[in-house]
């Protein structure tokens, strides 16, 4: 398993490479894109504007030859315009479907939370099920198929707040900061030197489709998987984790899709670092972006100025490592 994990990660480095001659730093949000790569789970970028969001995920979709597509949300825009409408054909005297944006490998939905709801719907579909519905003819979308999106926390004037049921469905919620000085230099530097770099594709999608099989046979102890679920289960009952004085905080704790996801991500994260076994620490180092978004704060924890990161923070130090 080990030399299997080896060659099939091979490709990480020469894409991080490649990756890199447009993306100054931001590593940390390129892996949390690779994750999502390795898992099939969606993205959700959370930052302000100029953190380079748009470009790392375009980029990526150059490096791995994937189909891309960005999609800006606004609020008049309408479902048809993301998944795609009937259009009639004289000729044929027929309806005839015109497929919409949505069919691609990776979907950039910009500013997600400028959408009414009707769309965030259409989207919803998409997401869960891998298919969307054009008249009475529901259509696969391609494999593999991915959304990432991203939102201003900022600016809320003109924005829908995301549902619950929605955020759900983000296998992770990245929270992406400001670059260092020294990465601010760089870009400084490269992009004010004439045109900016170009990526080259260097790997295919069969290549992401080998990586995602031996993602899923990575080994997963049981005491980890038990450690997982423990997890989970302290968002939800507190109290019995030791964490009473959460028990007022949270009105709704992580759902099974948390434990599924973290899971997921953890072997994700364990391939990135070529170990054939998921360990506690691989748990730990992707939890926040998987639980941030799946825990519901009550109104005593705004009122307290208590975050989320907090809450999770807090789980993480109370439930026992094995």
């Amino acid at each position: 398993m080990m030399d299997l994990i080896k060659d099939e990660s091979a490709f990480v480095d020469i894409l991080h490479g490649e990756i890199g001659k447009v993306i100054v730093g931001q590593r940390r949000m390129v892996e949390r894109l690779m994750v999502g790569l390795l898992t099939g789970g969606h993205i959700l970028l959370e930052g302000v504007p100029g953190l380079a969001k748009t470009l790392s995920v375009s980029t990526v979709a150059q490096a791995i030859q994937a189909r891309f597509s960005r999609i800006q949300f606004t609020p008049d825009l309408l479902p048809a315009d993301v998944i795609g409408t009937l259009i009639f054909n004289p000729k044929s005297q027929e309806f005839q479907p015109k497929p919409g944006p949505i069919f691609a490998n990776l979907v950039l939905a910009d500013e997600i939370n400028r959408a009414p709801a009707k769309v965030q719907s259409a989207l919803l579909e998409a997401m869960q099920e891998r298919q969307v519905t054009i008249g009475d003819t529901t259509y696969a979308l391609p494999k593999p198929f991915l959304v990432l999106a991203t939102q201003n926390p900022i600016e809320q004037e003109g924005t829908y707040p995301l549902p619950e049921a929605q955020t759900d469905r983000f296998m992770l919620h990245v929270k992406v900061g400001y670059p260092t000085r020294e990465d601010e230099r760089h870009i400084m530097d490269r992009m004010g030197a004439g045109e900016p770099p170009k990526v080259q594709p260097v790997i295919d999608l069969a290549r992401i489709e080998r990586a995602r099989s031996v993602v899923r046979n990575i080994h997963a102890d049981d005491k980890v998987k038990d450690y997982i679920i423990n997890l989970v289960w302290a968002t939800r009952e507190p109290k019995a984790a030791g964490l009473a004085d959460l028990e007022n905080l949270i009105e709704m704790g992580a759902s099974p899709r948390a434990s599924l996801s973290l899971a997921a991500a953890a072997r994700a994260h364990a391939f990135l670092r070529r170990r054939p076994a998921v360990f506690p620490d691989d748990v730990k180092a992707i939890g926040a972006d998987v639980l941030r978004h799946r825990i519901m704060l009550t109104y005593e924890a705004e009122a307290e100025n208590v975050k989320v990161e907090d809450v999770v923070q807090r789980v993480f130090d109370a439930v026992p490592i094995p």
